[in-house]
């Protein structure tokens, strides 16, 4: 697969090089600094995937990707946790924070289609996951979305909403992002403890203060926050059996 490196720090683009040795599928084809010279060598080169900085020398990335007849897939490499929404708007793999360790970027790598990484031997793919301790209701975790830090508890979040391949966590006021996709967090929970009730989100069942039929077919979720959810058809009729008398 080849590869192209998008940004304007010297020192940054050296570590992407020196990350990449360990991936000897990829093929290393250019790299620019700033948006015209990617411009010149996107076209030059044609990569099936760019490692994409946000700031490049007074351009964004985004103005990079608004000229480019055919966008190849993208990771980003940012100092910037706020443009993630934007980000998924185009076919992003995923949005590494700087800064980018060897183990994220391998991570980030194996999301690419199995098209793209059919090259990547199993052993070459994280396992970190399988040894992570699965999360109860009492269970503390760790969030950092951009300069902002916070530990939550299991039982205080109210649902996990995913956002691209990662996903937002609504337990109060705020909502802050964190860097996993919801399938990886309902594998981390203690089974039970939370409901998939759409592809796009996650509810503890604690939360749930009322349910209603939906015009749909579904099933309507009120939480104790006051917030609706709605559950897909098909899921309406497994929360129905799981809480069954």
């Amino acid at each position: 697969m080849k590869v192209m490196i998008v940004e304007d720090s010297r020192l940054a683009r050296l570590e992407l090089k020196e990350q990449l040795k360990a991936h000897p599928q990829l093929e290393l084809v250019a790299e620019a600094s700033d948006v015209e010279m990617a411009l010149t060598l996107v076209k030059q080169h044609h990569p099936e995937l760019l490692l994409l900085d946000i700031d490049l020398c007074g351009a964004t990335a985004f103005d990079l990707l608004a000229q480019l007849e055919t966008v190849p897939k993208i990771i980003f490499t940012t100092a910037y946790a706020e443009h993630a929404l934007t980000a998924f708007n185009y076919p992003t793999v995923d949005y590494l924070l700087k800064p980018v360790t060897a183990e994220r970027l391998a991570t980030a790598l194996a999301k690419l289609p199995p098209v793209l990484q059919s090259e990547t031997s199993a052993a070459e793919e994280p396992a970190s996951d399988s040894n992570e301790r699965p999360l109860d209701s009492n269970s503390n975790f760790f969030v950092k979305d951009g300069e902002r830090c916070f530990l939550l508890k299991v039982a205080d979040v109210r649902w996990f909403e995913a956002i691209g391949n990662y996903s937002k966590v609504h337990a109060g006021p705020q909502a802050p992002m964190v860097y996993r996709s919801l399938n990886s967090i309902e594998q981390r929970l203690q089974p039970g403890l939370f409901f998939r009730v759409n592809r796009h989100q996650l509810v503890n069942l604690t939360a749930i203060s009322s349910v209603e039929p939906s015009i749909s077919g579904g099933l309507v979720l009120m939480l104790s926050c006051g917030t609706e959810v709605e559950v897909s058809r098909r899921q309406s009729a497994v929360l129905r059996q799981q809480l069954a008398l």
